[in-house]
């Protein structure tokens, strides 16, 4: 498999085995870094395996996502897009979408006081309702630098 065989583990520790269709779809998500959605992803692995069908890939991205292997996020286009997780943890990250162009921009390189925020409003949003937050994501919507 391109680049991650970390992969192979995780999915033979969970009692699952690394199909033509699974790593069909892991190889795209190393080639491409991009939001991928499961569209996106079918041509792709169509072109080199016509025998994959679009609900194969549908199930293997629910698989993965509840896995932990892929990020799944609704950016408001009404396609989910995915992710491929790091084989350490995710360097955390927020996104920029432009609601005219639909670019996706990753935002990981927070200043002290943002990270300061978030932790605090996490803190705070637990306390409030009693509910213990595993993770989050943040995305910001508006228009990018080519579409203002």
């Amino acid at each position: 498999m391109v680049g991650r065989p970390w992969l192979h583990g995780r999915l033979r520790n969970a009692g699952f085995r690394l199909t033509l269709p699974r790593q069909a779809i892991l190889n795209v998500f190393a080639r491409n870094p991009k939001h991928l959605s499961a569209e996106e992803i079918f041509l792709s692995v169509h072109r080199n395996y016509p025998g994959i069908g679009l609900a194969t890939v549908y199930r293997t991205l629910d698989l993965l996502t509840q896995m932990g292997l892929v990020f799944k996020f609704d950016f408001g286009d009404g396609r989910s897009r995915y992710e491929l997780a790091s084989e350490v943890i995710k360097e955390h990250h927020h996104h920029m979408v432009c609601t005219r162009c639909g670019q996706i921009i990753d935002y990981s390189d927070f200043m002290k006081k943002e990270i300061k925020f978030i932790k605090e409003l996490e803190v705070e949003l637990s306390k409030k309702h009693k509910f213990k937050i595993n993770s989050h994501q943040i995305h910001f919507y508006g228009s990018c630098n080519r579409c203002q």
